[in-house]
């Protein structure tokens, strides 16, 4: 599925915000009317095959490398990586150890 189909399943439940900063598997028009019509922002580049690219702001989504990297850093632990935990109270415990080490190294 790609990401723009799944975000439909989430747009209920987006919190309130000015901007929302995603790639370019979340660019199509009705996501970002979706967007607009909650009085948020959309910071998404335009897909290669669009013939006239939607205006977003670089410097912003420049910014999204530091969540990136928080992923990339998380996923070094190999028991959240492969999802030991069934439980996902006990994930989400395991995720907050995690964040919580890499926050003091």
């Amino acid at each position: 599925m790609s990401d723009h189909k799944g975000a439909r399943l989430v747009l209920d439940a987006l919190p309130p915000a000015r901007c929302l900063i995603a790639d370019r598997g979340y660019d199509s028009a009705w996501f970002r009317d979706a967007l607009a019509a909650r009085g948020i922002t959309p910071c998404i580049p335009s897909s290669r095959s669009r013939k006239r690219p939607y205006p977003y702001d670089k410097t912003l989504y420049r910014q999204r490398h530091k969540v990136e990297n928080l992923f990339a850093k998380l996923k070094d632990w190999r028991r959240i990586a492969t999802r030991y935990d069934r439980c996902a109270h006990t994930f989400f415990s395991a995720i907050c150890i995690a964040a919580a080490v890499i926050f003091w190294l």
